[in-house]
């Protein structure tokens, strides 16, 4: 009879606790008044690291002023015994509630150590003196440091804290912002932690992207192979990718189609690749392509009088002006290319008949100015 007694109160003890994990949570304010926040930064355009965190303020729950007693106080130093959970130690929760949770979208350096894409829980060591331990644990999902494990770890770096302005709540924040690198800091009271994140490989995560996207719909454009080579040229990484997608450009079935700018970006990836000789061929093919405007011809003059190629940009922008019978820009082209040569006099006959055809104020202004230079017999800059 008792083991009937017991095994039905057993029972009815399981089925309340069963009722109560399918009962559907309500919404009610964070724990603490801790708010949760999130914040990304980007390096570059398509990698990014993102912290989203609980942060608690210098003044307690109840209204107390602790400041002063944050480090060494709230957040004690070293590992705690938090009473609960694994234990019988853990680190500090890098903020409050949940896990504080530093996600990164590419493989990245870490202060010089490698950590892989992916989401993290952060964690960490204070210490009175010295630098601070940053574990980034591989378990992103846990409250606070409670579930802590050091088995988890991904990684582990040593950074020393800072001093900076009052900060009243928690704050993670980027101090720094490049391209290939970011500094994220900690914030709180008068101390702030930063911790380096760094792309090993910038110039290959766009490589990589740009495979993917010419995958997709942005691969039924000759125009975006020709952009993707050209990126290639400009970073000089991946040039045989480059003279691949600058074939695509000009050659592929349905897509490719040959004009001045698909050319041009094949010859611009032959140079870098050292072909000399077979870059100027496919450029001049470029030149005399009937797609080729007289503002193509003329930039193209004008980056090679900027290499110092003086003879050679001279050649062209007589063969824009033969071309396109001294239309605008043409005259340009002739005034900059004499000027270059040391030919003041010829250059001031072009300036002259430019000035008038100049179609807005900037141009006219520009003119103005070389008219002036050529005229006491300088070189127009």
């Amino acid at each position: 009879m008792k083991n009937q007694i017991l095994t039905a109160a057993l029972s009815s003890v399981i089925m309340f606790q069963v009722s109560l994990l399918g009962a559907q949570s309500i919404t009610l304010p964070p724990n603490g008044d801790n708010q949760r926040t999130e914040t990304t930064q980007y390096l570059g355009a398509i990698a990014h690291v993102s912290v989203k965190y609980s942060s608690p303020d210098v003044t307690g729950p109840r209204g107390e002023d602790r400041k002063g007693k944050i480090w060494g106080g709230v957040v004690p130093y070293g590992l705690s015994d938090l009473q609960f959970g694994r234990g019988p130690v853990s680190p500090w929760r890098a903020g409050a509630n949940e896990n504080t949770v530093v996600e990164v979208s590419h493989d990245m350096l870490v202060e010089g150590q490698g950590l892989a894409a992916g989401a993290y829980g952060l964690h960490i060591i204070p210490e009175e003196e010295g630098p601070w331990t940053i574990i980034f644990s591989r378990n992103s999902h846990a409250w606070g440091s409670y579930s802590y494990d050091q088995d988890e770890d991904a990684l582990r770096v040593r950074v020393t804290p800072q001093e900076t302005a009052y900060t009243e709540w928690l704050t993670y924040d980027f101090i720094e912002r490049h391209p290939n690198y970011t500094l994220m800091a900690l914030r709180w009271e008068n101390l702030q932690l930063p911790i380096r994140f760094e792309l090993p490989d910038p110039k290959g995560i766009y490589v990589d992207n740009l495979k993917r996207e010419l995958q997709g719909g942005h691969g039924f454009y000759s125009i975006n192979y020709a952009e993707a080579a050209q990126y290639c040229v400009r970073e000089n990484t991946h040039l045989e990718q480059a003279l691949e997608w600058a074939e695509m450009a000009l050659n592929m079935p349905w897509v490719g189609r040959e004009d001045f700018t698909n050319l041009q970006t094949k010859a611009q990836v032959l140079a870098a690749l050292d072909q000399k000789e077979e870059s100027r061929k496919w450029m001049n093919r470029a030149i005399e392509h009937p797609s080729a405007s007289a503002t193509d011809l003329h930039q193209y003059g004008r980056e090679l009088l900027a290499q110092g190629e003086i003879e050679e940009g001279l050649r062209v922008f007589r063969y824009n002006f033969d071309r396109f019978k001294g239309a605008w820009p043409t005259q340009v082209g002739m005034m900059r290319g004499l000027s270059a040569k040391g030919d003041y006099k010829a250059a001031l006959k072009h300036a002259r008949l430019a000035l008038p055809q100049a179609p807005n104020d900037l141009n006219k202004s520009t003119l103005q100015t070389a008219i002036e230079r050529l005229e006491q017999g300088l070189a127009v800059e």
